[in-house]
């Protein structure tokens, strides 16, 4: 059973376009850079880690879903004994949402530690569907029992009825707010430097970022990957998600674009780190490299912060 038409993942974001994806089946016309802002994934920046863009979060995959309305089944991981004696039970469930027309909201069905959409299955114990960077063009397929060689592992939710609308204005300045919140965190600022290494959020995960690429003898490694390849995309998304709501707060619509401006100027700084910090860029040392590198992060980590500055003075206005 293969549902056709589920479309591919439109932003590399690990927790919420996936959502957007089977919503848009379903016959949902939110954009993907409106979820990514509702969502608050589009104004996120922590680490730098490999965990970063799945571990800060405005909220959790299960809370947008019912932002947005909707019931849901959560398909839960067993806190303590063996997933793979319950998956076939969620296998079960799953299988039984494609049945009735609802593509599946899995985790590492197809990436690594994502939510993917499942949106099939076949008789040679194949799941296939969608994923933040896999069946961006044909359906991805992997094995069914993938999901369970996760660690951790977390759980998958059936999208069921709408039962309620979204409260749109409430949402978008509650998720402006976050962004600026989010930005000034301070937790664990009194913790940098030390010996242990210790996860930032906001600006202070960008300062340490650019203060790691400034040492002529760093290295490449995965944080940096996977954190310049979600942040230029899910913040190409927050830029497209001011704009689009700008026209309706007309009190504050310069700002809100000039925000927007600023979060353009960031991902293009971004975009120009993608040779020297994405996948397959040499891991070094080099020198050179990170000279590079460190102007452009500074000039990412400058634009982000002007953002904020521009949404933080609209704030009071929409209160």
């Amino acid at each position: 059973m293969i549902l056709q038409g589920v479309e591919p993942y439109r932003v590399v974001e690990p927790l919420f376009e996936g959502v957007r994806v089977i919503l848009s089946y379903r016959g949902e016309t939110y954009s993907p850079a409106y979820i990514q802002g509702l969502s608050g994934a589009a104004f996120r920046v922590a680490g730098i880690c490999p965990c970063a863009p799945t571990c800060s979060a405005a909220m959790g995959t299960a809370d947008l879903i019912a932002l947005l309305g909707y019931e849901l089944e959560c398909l839960a991981v067993p806190e303590e004994g063996d997933f793979k004696s319950v998956w076939p039970e969620h296998l079960a469930r799953i299988k039984a949402s494609i049945d009735a027309g609802r593509p599946a909201l899995v985790w590492h069905a197809f990436t690594m530690y994502e939510y993917d959409v499942v949106a099939g299955y076949d008789d040679s114990d194949n799941l296939m569907g969608r994923g933040s960077y896999a069946g961006l063009e044909e359906y991805a397929s992997a094995p069914q029992d993938r999901p369970t060689t996760a660690e951790p592992a977390l759980h998958s939710y059936l999208i069921g009825l709408k039962t309620s609308a979204l409260s749109a204005r409430e949402a978008e300045v509650a998720a402006l707010r976050e962004a600026v919140r989010h930005a000034h965190d301070q937790n664990n600022a009194d913790l940098r430097g030390g010996a242990q290494w210790v996860f930032l959020e906001g600006l202070l995960a960008y300062d340490r970022w650019v203060s790691d690429w400034a040492n002529p003898e760093k290295t490449l490694g995965v944080g940096d990957c996977y954190c310049v390849g979600v942040y230029r995309s899910t913040h190409g998304a927050g830029a497209a998600f001011l704009r689009e709501i700008a026209p309706r707060y007309p009190n504050v619509t310069d700002k809100l674009a000039a925000a927007a401006t600023q979060m353009t100027a960031e991902v293009e700084a971004l975009e120009e780190c993608l040779p020297l910090l994405w996948w397959h860029a040499p891991k070094g040392p080099d020198a050179a490299r990170n000279a590079q590198a460190t102007i452009l992060l500074t000039r990412a980590r400058d634009a982000y912060a002007r953002a904020i500055d521009q949404i933080e003075a609209a704030l009071p206005a929409l209160e």
